[in-house]
């Protein structure tokens, strides 16, 4: 970890408070009896959109507001919420790219976050063309595109999900254990520990994408 992104993490957090209050830090009694250990869960689903996507959009976007007040993104769930929720919340315009495959429930989810602000695009039967066409209006119309994780400043966004947990842990943890999925999460925790701290990442069997990019 480095001073300035841990201070740039921090920062992030802090400028959160306007918008959330930290998600709760719970220990587990059942894992912790049966695996011999302290186990804590990190309770993102009782963020506001049920997840710890808005933290990096948040992040991203008050870095470019107000000269930049059109975004877009493509996600066929959490991420897509986030943002949406975050569009509304700055009150600036989203379009949000998402395959024709997304469940309904996502789509109103969606909507139902980002209101009057946000537009939703049902675009491609797989998430590449979603992207693409993303990317492309992006391009068209001089908007800003968040990705989920391909953006540094969203991944020091995430990483207020650590700053988070060590205040409310009272130190940094021994063990961090997390899902990986594009690596939005898992870079911007593994950024701020660094090597204070031990690490496991739980992907798919069919979707090993960081076990195959390690090989």
């Amino acid at each position: 970890m480095t001073d300035t992104f841990q201070q740039a993490a921090r920062a992030a957090t802090e400028a959160m408070r306007d918008v959330f209050q930290p998600t709760p830090l719970m220990r587990n009694d059942h894992l912790s009896e049966r695996y011999g250990a302290d186990i804590w869960l990190k309770r993102e689903d009782l963020s506001p959109v049920r997840s710890y996507k808005l933290r990096g959009a948040f992040n991203a976007m008050r870095k470019v507001i107000p000269a930049q007040t059109l975004f877009v993104c493509a996600s066929a769930g959490n991420h897509a919420q986030g943002v949406a929720f975050m569009c509304s919340y700055f009150g600036v315009k989203g379009v949000i790219f998402m395959p024709v495959t997304t469940p309904q429930q996502k789509i109103q989810k969606t909507k139902m976050f980002g209101g009057a602000q946000v537009e939703v695009r049902l675009v491609g039967d797989y998430f590449d063309k979603t992207l693409a066409a993303a990317q492309q209006f992006c391009r068209q119309e001089a908007a800003h595109f968040l990705s989920p994780f391909d953006d540094d400043d969203v991944i020091e966004g995430q990483a207020s999900v650590a700053v988070e947990i060590e205040q409310q842990l009272g130190r940094v943890p021994d063990h961090v254990i997390l899902p990986v999925g594009g690596g939005g999460l898992s870079s911007g925790i593994f950024s701020y520990y660094g090597r204070a701290c031990n690490f496991t990442f739980v992907e798919p069997k069919g979707a090993p994408s960081l076990a195959r990019a390690l090989q």
